[in-house]
């Protein structure tokens, strides 16, 4: 993959955005690759996504920063840049169910997902030897149902060892405590098994049966101190109809989930989505 530079930039909207950071890429030979733009017309808030060849620029990241920071201000931008070439470090959660880890961890031994997986923490064992045949550091954390404060406790120094960019709930079957959600705002990943914000918490395929529904779902979300109210990256849905039971549900459910965390990751890792308030805008 060519190395880039990713410019992410959001800021009150106002004429001459556009035209000044373009002006400002040429009038140091930086070639465009990508251009992504949008106004929220409620906020009249404005988002930009750039893609700059690294190679076109005649000087590197650091200096790119700097240079950028009059801009910026100028224009009272939240903005960040990110370099392609430095893998993003994702830190993976499981539980017991494996589709959604298998499925990443496919997409990571192909090189399909540009990432580094440092570790994968879990509160059951069963995982250890499929993820250990990869080559992955395997943490098991267990929860004793009179004790989850020492779970979690060890969860979070794990994380902050770890270092993570990104942190993926691969079906992890526990609710992170505020002070987790806290560490990291806009970098927890969740797929729910569920099209919210219908069927919200446990057993949603039970609930969608009970209510006789005829699309089941799966969203990929960030992860907030509200359970299953986070943020939502993608969603997709499947159709199903009054013959279909319980399991069966889960059965296609489960390919949704596969397919809408592995988006939504892809997503975040390409830096595609910004947070605007309790929504998203995706430059898919």
């Amino acid at each position: 993959m060519e190395r880039s530079y990713r410019l992410i930039i959001s800021c009150p909207d106002q004429i001459g955005i556009v035209a000044a950071v373009s002006d400002f890429i040429a009038s140091h030979q930086g070639w465009i690759t990508e251009a992504h733009h949008y106004t929220d017309p409620a906020s009249q808030w404005f988002f930009m996504r750039y893609v700059v060849r690294a190679a076109s620029l005649p000087f590197g990241l650091e200096e790119l920063r700097e240079r950028f920071c009059p801009l910026a201000e100028e224009f009272r931008m939240q903005w960040c840049v990110y370099d392609t070439g430095i893998k993003k470090r994702v830190v993976l959660l499981a539980s017991k169910q494996a589709h959604c880890l298998s499925d990443l961890l496919y997409r990571w031994r192909s090189n399909e997902m540009h990432m580094d997986i440092p570790c994968v923490l879990s509160n059951h064992d069963d995982l250890r030897d499929y993820v250990q045949w990869h080559g992955l550091r395997y943490y098991h954390f267990p929860v004793r149902t009179n004790d989850k404060a020492s779970h979690f406790a060890a969860l979070e120094q794990a994380l902050i060892d770890s270092e993570p960019d990104v942190i993926v709930l691969a079906r992890y079957m526990q609710i992170l405590p505020d002070s987790i959600c806290r560490r990291y705002p806009a970098r927890i990943i969740n797929i729910h098994h569920s099209f919210l914000p219908s069927f919200v918490g446990a057993r949603p395929y039970h609930q969608a049966s009970e209510r006789g529904v005829k699309l089941i779902g799966a969203t990929c979300h960030y992860v907030t101190a509200e359970l299953d109210a986070g943020p939502i990256i993608e969603q997709d849905v499947v159709r199903v109809g009054h013959h279909n039971t319980v399991d069966d549900m889960i059965r296609l459910g489960r390919d949704v989930e596969k397919q809408v965390l592995a988006r939504g990751l892809r997503f975040h890792l390409e830096d595609r989505v910004l947070v605007h308030g309790n929504k998203t805008i995706v430059f898919a």
